[in-house]
């Protein structure tokens, strides 16, 4: 009985492996499909191509490096991190920095130019039209007395 289980089972490791792979690799034809989603010949060709590899021993990470040997890097859904592909993978961190670093700057700006007309106040130099509103706007409390944070207070005590 365990004899008739092990080829089974082995069978089927191979294919949750091929599977997984192919997942992972883009179909060279269709250019946006996957190997295992595409019908394409090609796609059938490298799906064997994993199976027998698979079935020869090589590990996940051999035979993608085989792929990207034969196909070139852009077989690969996931490019691998180098020089080439860093602007590809940190440019999310730079544009969401850059955006934080906009909005610091702005806020900070605000408040240094309420501190200045409050400095300019003290030392008797009148403010412009635009300054008062400004300062206006920022002394002046929420409507109805309350804070900005009293709705939340009374969402917790309900």
């Amino acid at each position: 009985m365990e004899g008739e289980e092990d080829p089974v089972k082995k069978e089927r490791v191979v294919e949750a492996r091929a599977r997984n792979i192919s997942h992972n690799v883009r179909c060279t034809e269709c250019g946006s499909q996957s190997i295992e989603d595409s019908q394409a010949d090609i796609a059938i060709l490298l799906r064997k191509l994993i199976r027998d590899e698979i079935k020869a021993g090589k590990s996940d990470k051999e035979i993608y490096t085989k792929l990207e040997d034969d196909f070139g890097e852009t077989v690969l859904y996931a490019p691998k991190f180098d020089m080439q592909t860093a602007a590809l993978w940190l440019s999310p961190l730079l544009v969401a920095g850059a955006a934080g670093g906009l909005w610091a700057y702005k806020k900070h700006r605000q408040r240094t130019n309420v501190h200045i007309m409050a400095l300019n106040l003290v030392r008797g130099i009148p403010l412009t039209p635009k300054e008062k509103e400004a300062m206006l706007n920022v002394l002046t409390p929420p409507p109805g007395g309350t804070s900005s944070l009293s709705w939340w207070r009374r969402w917790l005590q309900q």
